[in-house]
C-alpha cells in the first residue's frame, strides 16, 4: 500500500527534514477497559456510551447504536476526534475516527491513537498515517479467524516523520484531493443506479408499444394489432423435484445439470453446480428442459423470488422454479423474457406467505402479456438488446473508472508519504524544515516533553504516598 513503508531496511532517500522513525515515536495506543457484559443498560441522558469494534466503520466511530453502562472507568474517556482501531476479531485494524458525544468509553477490544504531544504534532496528519499503513496493520495481526493486534506491534511499524509544519501541509493537501476522489467516487456510484432505472423504462416501453410507435409508423401498423392474453397462453409452464438426498444414487456419480432457484441471479444459464442421475430422472420422473427454456424463481431469500434466467443448456429443476416454454408460434422466448424482466416488481408482488412468500405455477401462468406481430417482437428484442449493449458499455466504462478511483485514494497517501506532494512546498520553504524546525529536532521535543511529564508524574505520585 504504502511503497515507502513496506521495507525500511533498504537505504532510502529521505526528503530533506524528514527523520525514519516508529509509530511509537509519533503517538502511542491506549487499550480499552474490559467492560462486563452485564454492566450493559438501556441508554437514557444519564448513561454513558462504550465504543465497541462494531461501532467503527472504517472511517468514523460513533455512538448512535452503542452500548451503553452507567458508570464508566477513568482513564478510559473518549474526546471528540480520538482515533480508534479495532485490535482483534474479523474487523482488526479498521479505524474511525470518535465523533459521538462526550464523555464516552472504549471496550477492551477498541485501541485509541493517542498523540505524544498535542504540542508537536498533528492530530488529522496522524489520521492520514494510519490509514496510509492500514495494510502494514493488518500484516502484524496474528491468529485466525479472529485476528489480533498489539498496541506495541503497531508502535513498532517504522514510518517516515516529516517536519511539523509540513504535517500540516500535507493533511491540508490530502483534504482536498481526498474529498475531490471522493466526490468523483459518489457521482460514478450513482451512475449504475441510473442505468438500472434506464433499463428498466427500456423494458416498459418495449412492453407496452412505446419503443416500437415509429416503427409501427413506417410499416403501417397499429397497436390495437395487439393480443391481451397470459403467461399461460403463450407458453408450457411446469416446474421440478429435488430428489431424496437420502439415496445416493440419485446424486453420485451424476452428469445431468439440476439447477435450484439460486440460478435466476443472471440472465443466462450455461452451467451447473449440482447434477442428477439418468436413475432419478427416471424414478423421480424428474423433466429436462431444452435450451432457450426460461427459468423464473417462484420463492427464494433477498432478492431471488421474481427472477428469471434463459437456460442455453438442457437441463432439469427443482420446485422453486417454473420452467416456461414458449410456444413459437405465439411468442418469441426473447420476447417473453423481456416481459418477465419488466414484471419483475409486480410478480414478486402477487407471492402469498410469512416469512417467505412464494409464487405458485397458477399465478405465473396469470401474468399477462400484450402480444404483438411475430416481426414486431423481433423488432423490439432488437432494440432492447441495442439500447441494453450501450447501457452495458457505460456501466464497464464506470466500473473501470471506479477501479481507478479506488486506487487512487492509496496512491494519493503514498505519494503523500514520500514526501511527493509537498516537494514544492520544501523548495519554498527552507527555514520551516530545517534546524529546529526538522523532524529530527521534532522527535527531541516530543520525548523531552514525555520525559518531563513522566517525572512530573512520579513527583506527584511521591507526595501523594508522604
Amino acid at each position: 500500500m504504502l511503497d515507502a513503508l513496506k521495507n525500511l531496511k533498504v537505504e532510502i532517500s529521505l526528503p530533506i527534514g524528514w527523520a525514519n522513525a516508529v509509530v511509537g515515536d509519533y503517538l502511542y495506543l491506549k487499550n480499552g477497559n474490559a467492560f462486563k457484559s452485564s454492566s450493559y443498560v438501556q441508554p437514557n441522558d444519564k448513561t454513558f456510551p462504550v465504543i465497541r469494534i462494531s461501532d467503527l466503520d472504517g472511517r468514523k466511530a460513533s455512538d448512535n447504536k452503542a452500548v451503553h453502562v452507567n458508570e464508566g472507568v477513568d482513564g478510559f474517556e473518549l474526546a471528540y476526534g480520538d482515533l480508534l482501531i479495532a485490535m482483534s476479531g474479523a474487523t482488526t485494524g479498521k479505524v474511525g475516527i470518535y465523533e459521538g458525544k462526550t464523555p464516552a468509553y472504549q471496550n477492551q477490544r477498541v485501541g485509541n491513537l493517542k498523540l505524544l504531544s498535542q504540542e508537536n504534532s498533528c492530530a488529522s496528519y496522524r489520521n492520514y498515517l494510519i490509514l496510509a499503513i492500514s495494510d502494514e496493520i493488518l500484516k502484524i495481526a496474528y491468529g485466525g479467524a479472529q485476528p489480533n493486534i498489539s498496541g506495541s506491534s503497531i508502535e513498532s511499524l517504522p514510518i517516515l516523520l516529516p517536519p511539523l509544519a509540513e504535517q500540516k501541509v500535507i493533511a491540508d493537501k490530502l483534504d482536498t484531493l481526498l474529498a475531490q476522489v471522493e466526490n468523483t467516487k459518489a457521482r460514478l456510484e450513482r451512475i449504475p443506479k441510473i442505468l438500472k432505472r434506464f433499463r428498466q423504462s427500456v423494458l416498459a416501453a418495449a412492453v407496452s408499444g412505446r419503443l416500437t410507435e415509429e416503427w409501427r409508423k413506417e410499416c403501417g401498423s397499429s397497436i390495437t394489432d395487439w393480443e391481451i392474453l397470459t403467461v399461460g397462453d403463450v407458453a408450457t409452464v411446469a416446474t421440478g423435484k429435488t430428489p431424496s438426498r437420502k439415496e445416493s444414487r440419485y446424486w453420485k456419480g451424476g452428469d445431468i445439470p439440476w439447477l435450484t432457484s439460486a440460478s435466476t441471479g443472471t440472465i443466462y444459464t450455461d452451467s451447473a453446480e449440482q447434477f442428477v442421475t439418468q436413475l432419478a430422472v427416471e424414478e423421480c420422473a424428474l423433466k429436462i428442459f431444452p435450451p432457450s427454456t426460461l427459468l423464473l424463481a417462484m420463492y427464494g431469500e433477498g432478492k431471488t423470488r421474481g427472477q428469471v434466467t434463459e437456460l442455453r443448456l438442457s437441463a432439469t429443476c427443482n420446485q422453486a422454479c417454473a420452467a416456461l416454454t414458449a410456444d413459437e408460434q405465439k411468442v418469441l422466448c426473447s420476447y417473453l423474457k423481456l416481459r418477465l424482466l419488466e414484471n419483475y416488481e409486480e410478480t414478486r408482488k402477487t407471492a402469498a406467505g410469512g416469512a417467505q412468500p412464494n409464487l405458485n405455477l397458477n399465478k405465473v401462468r396469470a401474468i399477462g402479456i400484450s402480444v404483438p406481430s411475430k416481426i414486431e417482437q423481433t423488432e423490439i428484442v432488437r432494440q432492447v438488446d441495442q439500447l441494453f449493449t450501450h447501457a452495458d458499455c457505460i456501466e464497464q466504462q464506470v466500473n473501470n473508472a471506479l477501479a481507478r478511483v479506488n486506487n487512487l485514494t492509496q496512491s494519493i497517501l503514498a505519494k503523500a508519504f514520500r514526501g511527493e506532494l509537498t516537494e514544492q512546498w520544501r523548495k519554498d520553504n527552507p527555514d520551516l524544515i530545517s534546524g529546529e524546525n526538522s523532524a529530527e529536532a521534532l522527535l527531541k521535543k516530543i520525548k523531552a516533553e514525555r520525559a518531563a511529564m513522566k517525572t512530573a508524574k512520579r513527583t506527584r505520585k511521591s507526595k501523594a504516598d508522604v
